[in-house]
């Protein structure tokens, strides 16, 4: 059973997880408003990752006795100065979840809670390639840079993505 403190910080992080599908839906909406489809599809394709990671802490929460709190959620950005823009925005946000994720690890280490500590490696090693997927993208946005033919491919790769929930 988890402490009362690690629990709602587990809750703090099923909710921080929601918020990450509405932000990625919003961008999903942004791409799709500029004719980018493929870029629509990506983020689309995270908002379902999201949801794949809260649905996973709301179980967790649940076998170790807690109980989901949800909370209201802040409306994500809905414009943006451009794809460059969009990067950038989702690797601090994708930065601002590792550090809360390492701030859960933290608290189950200082309360010798290794079910919870193990349960999270998934999240850590998840959030690594989070962060290295956007970077990349991000420099190959930053390398096609007008090049109208380089963005209409990367739109097409985007949109071939999809979502397969990890195995267990």
């Amino acid at each position: 059973m988890a402490s009362e403190k690690m629990l709602q910080l587990l809750n703090d992080q099923f909710n921080r997880e929601l918020y990450s599908v509405n932000l990625y839906l919003s961008m999903a909406s942004y791409c799709l408003s500029e004719d980018l489809d493929g870029f629509a599809n990506f983020y689309r394709v995270q908002a379902q990752e999201e949801t794949f990671h809260a649905m996973k802490q709301f179980d967790y929460i649940h076998q170790v006795e807690g109980k989901v709190t949800m909370q209201a959620l802040s409306q994500p950005p809905a414009e943006f100065s451009g794809l460059t823009d969009l990067f950038e925005k989702t690797i601090a946000h994708e930065k601002e979840v590792s550090r809360s994720i390492n701030e859960l690890v933290q608290q189950a280490l200082s309360e010798s809670d290794f079910a919870t500590h193990t349960f999270l490696q998934w999240f850590i090693t998840e959030q690594v390639e989070e962060e290295s997927t956007m970077h990349t993208l991000l420099k190959k946005l930053k390398m096609i840079g007008d090049n109208q033919s380089a963005l209409y491919l990367m739109n097409e790769e985007l949109g071939r993505r999809t979502f397969t929930a990890p195995a267990a």
